[in-house]
């Protein structure tokens, strides 16, 4: 009788250490998969990130007119803003229509030929002579309509007028400030800018 008590509890420990071992579970269970996929997308998720987010933020300014044209260089539209300046003031003076056709948007250019055509008719003439080199500064800069921008500069000049009517002839030494606004899709193959406005500025 102490033979088959010993035997059955060794039967008993050999049974619990079985089942402990076999009970186990082994492999992906079905409720182990839900979990398993949300890892998997956890881990790709760094792929994700690496596409463009749009996070709202609308450009403005400078950076506005630089996402638009990569090569835009200040610098360089300065420099041609004032060589732009010098031509359009020397030919409004002198009456040239054809390279203020170049430079002008057609209502800026329709209200110089009025002034061009008052002064024919008045008989009058003038000349200018720049003293010194204009001084220009960026006022501001928008990008509208997609690729439009239009760029404000701000122009201080010294020039001297050389006049002459039927009273006779006259010279004047002027100082100018004003806001010239120039404009250009910025998509567009022609690199040249148009003025679009002429407003008065304080010196």
């Amino acid at each position: 009788m102490l033979e088959l008590i010993i035997f059955a509890g060794l039967a008993a420990i050999v049974l619990y250490q079985l089942y402990s071992v076999l009970g186990r579970r082994k492999g992906l269970q079905p409720e182990d998969r839900a979990a398993v996929e949300t890892a998997a997308r956890a881990a790709r998720a760094p792929e994700r990130l690496a596409e463009p987010v749009d996070d709202g933020v609308e450009l403005t300014g400078l950076a506005a007119v630089k996402s638009k044209d990569p090569n835009f260089d200040m610098n360089r539209f300065l420099a041609g803003s004032k060589t732009a300046y010098e031509m359009v003031v020397k030919a409004f003076a002198e009456g040239d229509k054809a390279t203020l056709a170049n430079l002008l948007a057609p209502s800026v250019l329709a209200s110089f030929e009025t002034v061009i055509d008052q002064r024919a008719a008045e008989n009058r003439t003038e000349s200018v002579e720049f003293l010194n080199a204009p001084r220009a500064d960026l006022e501001r800069a928008d990008v509208s309509d997609g690729d439009l921008a239009r760029l404000t500069v701000r122009f201080l000049a010294e020039f001297r007028s050389r006049t002459k009517g039927p009273e006779g002839e006259g010279v004047d030494d002027r100082r100018t400030a004003e806001l010239w606004t120039f404009e250009r899709r910025l998509k567009d193959r022609d690199p040249n800018w148009r003025l679009v406005r002429v407003d008065a500025a304080e010196a």
